[in-house]
């Protein structure tokens, strides 16, 4: 648990756009779950691992209101067994026509102490989500009940959402540019290489911001730059 908890705060220090291009490096190109965005943008990282909840085309039948009667209806066992500190991700087969939850389902994942939740879907009561110390993803607003449209059918087994392969436990990153899925296995790897991408990026910046040509310096191909950078980071790594 100490290794889960040094390896999410490092990734709260990095972005997104960082994970991916450290995740092409090692031939992920497809980690960067699609038309999804930050229903308030602005708030801190996301990260955690990853429990899911998929949803199934409803069938009326199977679907109607009383459902949620049920104590055992999987959505309402997503919300309870959700764990402290992981993401909620949801496969709403990337249909917002029905709401995916809506912010009383939202609001008892944030007292639970869920670090956030994410659909490739949409969320009713959007504007109230919004304002919930706890982050959430959605591709829009979606007023209709779920079982109009969606029947749950499993939790934390492997979903798709927003095009992407989600497994439980993989790591769930998201910033106001969207969400990245970091595999399980690879997460502390990442998150050691993306705190260098992040420490050179940032001496980078401040080059560039003094009137220096990127030619030689991003990418770093000149010996002279590169001796500049090591002197650099050994002044900053230590505050970083």
């Amino acid at each position: 648990m100490g290794e889960l908890a040094d390896t999410i705060g490092k990734l709260k220090k990095v972005s997104t756009a960082t994970i991916a291009t450290c995740l092409f490096k090692k031939g992920l190109k497809n980690q960067f779950i699609q038309e999804v965005k930050p229903l308030k943008p602005g708030k801190p990282t996301m990260v955690g691992e990853a429990f899911t909840l998929r949803y199934i085309p409803a069938r009326e039948d199977l679907n109607p209101i009383e459902v949620f009667k049920n104590p055992r209806h999987l959505q309402r066992v997503a919300v309870e067994e959700c764990p402290k500190g992981a993401v909620l991700v949801i496969d709403s087969r990337k249909d917002a026509r029905a709401a995916s939850a809506g912010s009383i389902l939202a609001t008892r994942l944030m007292v639970r102490g869920v670090a956030g939740m994410v659909t490739d879907g949409g969320f009713r009561d959007s504007a109230e989500i919004a304002d919930l110390d706890m982050p959430s993803y959605h591709h829009r607003p979606s007023a209709p009940t779920n079982l109009t449209l969606h029947q749950a059918i499993a939790v934390n087994e492997p979903i798709a959402c927003g095009d992407v392969a989600v497994f439980p436990e993989d790591i769930i990153v998201g910033d106001d540019d969207g969400v990245m899925v970091i595999p399980a296995h690879l997460a502390d790897e990442v998150a050691n290489e993306c705190l260098d991408i992040t420490l050179f990026e940032a001496f980078v910046i401040q080059q560039v911001q003094n009137g220096k040509s990127i030619v030689g310096l991003y990418p770093l191909t000149d010996a002279a730059v590169q001796k500049e950078f090591e002197a650099w980071k050994g002044q900053n790594s230590k505050s970083s």
